[in-house]
């Protein structure tokens, strides 16, 4: 299946000159959203994980999808203030200043196998900050799933040294 057909171009969103990756046309096509799933957990089986890590909030859709297709639990990791009980923080910069992501402290226990799965990859700085706070934590990183990588930004060399896939490349 051409999931890149699925998935609609929108230039100068949020701003001008950004060619914004629209993947709400891939989730409300059910025939392209069971075959990213279904992709997604055929290439990221042999990793075992125990859970997958979804970000705030389209890492919700699809990581969620992807726990439930595999059988295992599922973990968000949000922006501050959204979790209700003691959590775990990092902060990581971006291009004007910083930002902090959370995890909840009885999410992820050390030494548990973790999945991180996102919609999108452009420069990994949220992809590359939640492997940070999992590995402060002790989990055990097994891999990244991504739907989309924005190849030109080179986000995947900010991760940890793990496998790292995505279902379509710009």
């Amino acid at each position: 299946m051409d999931l890149k057909a699925l998935i609609r171009d929108i230039p100068d969103f949020p701003k001008p000159g950004i060619l914004f990756r629209d993947i709400t046309t891939l989730l409300s096509d059910p025939a392209g959203l069971r075959y990213a799933i279904d992709t997604l957990a055929t290439k990221v089986q042999a990793w075992q994980p125990e859970y997958i890590v979804g970000m705030e909030s389209r890492g919700f859709i699809f990581g969620a999808a992807l726990a439930y297709q595999m059988g295992v639990g599922f973990i968000p990791v949000r922006k501050p203030g959204k979790l209700p009980a003691a959590v775990h923080t990092v902060e990581y910069a971006l291009e004007y200043g910083t930002d902090r992501l959370e995890i909840h402290q009885d999410a992820a226990l050390p030494d548990s196998r973790i999945l991180i799965v996102d919609d999108l990859i452009a420069t990994g700085g949220t992809a590359a900050a939640t492997a940070k706070l999992l590995q402060d934590i002790g989990c055990n990183l097994v891999g990244c799933a991504f739907v989309i990588e924005l190849d030109d930004l080179d986000g995947r060399s900010r991760l940890p040294d793990v496998p790292i896939i995505s279902l379509v490349h710009y």
